[in-house]
């Protein structure tokens, strides 16, 4: 068991994906500043979790969380105006919801578990991850088709944007499936809470083919992810 300032988002985040934020919140900046300085004390780390029911602003607009989140890593920081910031975190490691405990701030602070990160089917692992490469090769190849014989209001053709490259390791392949596939947040719910890596690589492959199979016959396809700013 451990504590984590809490962050409940309209999103999921991923092990080893970027997260750009804007904080804005009077609590948040509050967990923001509480983050910094102890950073010498300990990491600048703090929970993602999405909301199930409800809404990211308001003191009470968080009605109920997933059970699954997301540790993140504080990385930039950058103040925009008075008590407005741009931020970057990069996520962690995996954790189950446990209860929130009352730490005397107006953010919520969890009792969380982390969770381990097994790979299942061991044997599976890499078939299964190179399958999936190929299958995000060819929707990609099916999405750069159906966006150039796209017309634009304006008369123009649409253009495929920047891709993310796939990683060789088959565990941070299995969540990085995001990075490639606009997927809603239910989606990405279910991928986070897999159980293992060969489990997650094998529901990825489904979205995928799913995917491909909606832009080859319908032309139809979701906008590609947006990339992470940068502070830079």
């Amino acid at each position: 068991m451990a504590s984590l300032p809490l962050f409940p988002l309209g999103t999921v985040l991923m092990p080893g994906a970027q997260l750009p934020l804007q904080i804005f919140e009077p609590r948040y900046v509050r967990m923001l500043r509480d983050l910094v300085d102890a950073q010498d004390e300990r990491p600048p780390v703090f929970g993602v979790i999405a909301i199930r029911e409800g809404f990211e602003v308001g003191s009470d607009g968080v009605r109920a969380l997933h059970p699954i989140g997301c540790a993140a890593r504080l990385t930039q920081a950058a103040a925009i105006a008075t008590d407005r910031f741009l931020v970057v975190c990069r996520g962690t490691d995996r954790f189950t919801l446990e209860g929130i405990e009352p730490a005397g701030t107006d953010y919520f602070t969890a009792s969380v578990s982390y969770l381990d990160e097994s790979d299942g089917d061991t044997d599976a692992v890499p078939a299964l991850a190179d399958r999936l490469r190929r299958e995000v090769a060819a929707y990609r190849r099916s999405t750069a088709s159906a966006m150039s014989s796209a017309v634009s209001p304006d008369g123009e053709q649409g253009e495929p944007g920047e891709v993310a490259e796939p990683p060789d390791d088959g565990r941070e392949l299995s969540y990085w499936l995001p990075e490639a596939v606009n997927l809603d947040l239910a989606e990405r719910q279910r991928l986070l809470a897999c159980p293992d890596t060969a489990a997650r690589l094998r529901l990825a492959l489904g979205i995928v083919r799913r995917e491909r199979a909606l832009a080859d016959t319908l032309g139809a396809f979701a906008p590609p992810p947006d990339r992470p700013f940068s502070l830079n």
